[in-house]
């Protein structure tokens, strides 16, 4: 009897325990999310709630190396693209080409200021392209897109008057209006520190807007400002009250008030806080669609599906045989293997991409064959030539004894001098589609002998390996499939600042010796400089047709899977439109809020 009466003592202690255990974890969860909720933060504003992986590098916009940015909410140029991709007037209102194509005059709004209030006028617009763009001694991403032809010259730009710039080109180059939409930046607020230098004789401009400026010190010209900045945590940009666009009613844009963008450092903790209603906007990634579907009612949000991205997953291996400081930045003996083409084509008939597409993306997309997206009008199709890589992996290991490789009896793959081939793999570790991919390639390689080492790292590691170190042997990645080929020449022109296959000097601090140029590579460079002066369009057509031949054939990139481009938000949002041509946020100054 006395057992009885303390087992269900006992009995009940635990069911106690159990509930108040659930009650507890309910709270901890409920503190976790609303702790890094900013929708918490006590404010009468209107505001918006987003997310990215990382916090920016810089807040300098001729100083950005990394693609995901706040540009779209702080800085414009004189025309910017709508949702088609089409160009249309911005800080210009309008431009006027001469016959000979090599002129052009912007005629510059009247009545635009600066967030501090100060006028912007064409002297912002000289002094942003012949003093920050075209300068020598500032690295910025500029440079890659303004120098034309063959000898790759600048073009000139000087005031006409208080209102009009006129640029003269070296020659006559198609994408060149296109170029302008690069960011405008304010003379007063900027020149003193790129005519200044510092104790290396570097101009102050290369530190200055890092992330540690106060907010108030930089100025902009778009539609919101930066408020404040908590790294690591998030960046709140209150609307700039000198923006310049008024809707068709006289009302002065943007309605919001402010947007916070949170830094969520992986996509699990970005669907939580968008399921518990933290997040205003998600990327939609497949391994998740089905769970928000179901949800999309319930959830008051609606997904937008708008197609194939402009954005591929590829396989890509570092091909520079440079060294620094007398080291090499990768082992020669792999080396020789990322060089060899037999090598990266068997690679490429030795993935399933199908299955990727299948397991990873849940079929939400196409298998991608080449640098262009489907979208644009310079696509090379399969039937119209392009190389496609259909997994056969007997195929790949043909190509790989024809190279010279040689097998073991239980399969493993070794090069001539007896080596087994086996490298490292990286990706980046707050992406999990890219890490699942990054498991299947590893596995499908296994079945033709090669062995893989798969080391997720930190997106800033990552970042860092990419851009600067240039010590990563291969990649899984995201990269730009684009409409308009020369908005990512700097990918493929060899002197470009994302030409990462194989880069060239990311400074004289970190020079790199010996690096090659393949003849290939540089024809694909060459390519684009020539069709980036044809106003032929046939003929510019066929000139970057030839680029995809040759890029399908040697694989500087191994194309894997164009996800569709999906966003999921909240209904209480008006004026979302999103593209996968300019993103979702290229109109945030059109968006409000339901009332």
């Amino acid at each position: 009897m006395i057992i009885k009466t303390v087992m269900k003592i006992l009995t009940g202690f635990r069911i106690f325990w159990r509930r108040w255990l659930a009650i507890l974890l309910f709270f901890i969860t409920v503190i976790v999310l609303t702790s890094y909720n900013p929708v918490n933060l006590k404010t009468q504003d209107s505001q918006l709630v987003v997310s990215y992986l990382t916090d920016p590098k810089t807040f300098n916009p001729a100083l950005v190396v990394e693609l995901t940015h706040i540009l779209p909410y702080t800085y414009e140029g004189l025309v910017k693209e709508n949702a088609q991709g089409k160009l249309e007037p911005c800080i210009a209102e309008s431009w006027k080409f001469s016959k000979d194509y090599k002129k052009i005059v912007f005629l510059i709004r009247k009545g635009l200021n600066w967030s501090d209030g100060v006028p912007l006028t064409a002297d912002d617009v000289v002094f942003t392209y012949n003093e920050i763009y075209k300068n020598p001694a500032i690295p910025s991403y500029a440079k890659d897109f303004l120098k034309m032809g063959k000898n790759r010259a600048f073009p000139t730009v000087r005031k006409l008057d208080d209102f009009r710039v006129e640029f003269t080109l070296p020659e006559p180059w198609f994408p060149f209006l296109r170029i302008t939409k690069m960011e405008i930046l304010p003379a007063h607020a900027l020149r003193e520190a790129v005519n200044t230098k510092n104790e290396e004789g570097q101009p102050k401009f290369l530190s200055t807007w890092g992330t540690d400026t106060a907010p108030e010190k930089i100025i902009v010209n778009g539609p919101y400002k930066i408020e404040t900045y908590q790294p690591g945590e998030r960046i709140i940009f209150r609307k700039n009250p000198y923006y310049w666009r008024k809707d068709l009613q006289g009302n002065r844009q943007p309605y919001i008030d402010r947007v916070i963008w949170n830094t969520v450092k992986n996509t699990d903790t970005a669907l939580l806080q968008f399921r518990s209603g933290g997040l205003d906007f998600i990327d939609v990634h497949p391994d998740y669609f089905s769970l928000l579907k179901q949800e999309e009612k319930r959830g008051k949000f609606t997904i937008y599906n708008n197609g194939p991205s402009l954005g591929s997953t590829v396989i890509a291996f570092n091909l520079n045989k440079g060294s620094r400081n007398g080291k090499p930045l990768i082992d020669p003996i792999k080396s020789r293997w990322f060089n060899t083409l037999e090598f990266r084509q068997a690679v490429a008939y030795g993935i399933d991409r199908q299955q990727i597409l299948n397991n990873v993306y849940r079929g939400l997309g196409e298998l991608q064959n080449s640098p262009l997206s489907v979208n644009s009008p310079y696509y090379l199709s399969e039937k119209a030539g392009l190389k496609v890589y259909e997994y056969n992996p007997q195929k790949a290991k043909e190509l790989l004894l024809k190279a010279g490789f040689q097998y073991t009896k239980v399969g493993q793959l070794l090069d001539e001098q007896g080596n087994p081939v086996r490298f490292t793999l990286i990706t980046d570790a707050s992406n999990k589609v890219l890490q699942a991919m990054a498991v299947q390639v590893k596995q499908d390689l296994a079945r033709i002998g090669i062995s893989v080492d798969f080391n997720p790292v930190s997106l800033s590691l990552f970042l860092e390996k990419i851009n600067f170190a240039f010590d990563w042997e291969c990649t899984v990645l995201t990269t730009i499939v684009g409409i308009e080929p020369n908005e990512w020449a700097n990918i493929w022109l060899p002197s470009g600042r994302w030409h990462f296959f194989n880069q060239q000097s990311p400074s004289a601090e970190r020079s790199i010796m010996g690096r090659e140029v393949a003849k290939w590579e540089q024809k694909i460079g060459d390519l684009y400089i020539q069709a980036a002066g044809e106003f032929d369009e046939e003929k510019r057509k066929a000139l970057y047709g030839e680029t995809q031949r040759i890029s399908q054939n040697y694989l500087p990139f191994i194309y894997l899977v164009n996800p569709l481009s999906m966003l999921a938000v909240r209904n209480r949002i008006q004026g979302v439109k999103p593209s996968p041509y300019v993103g979702t946020y290229w109109n945030i100054y059109e968006m409000k809020l339901k009332e």
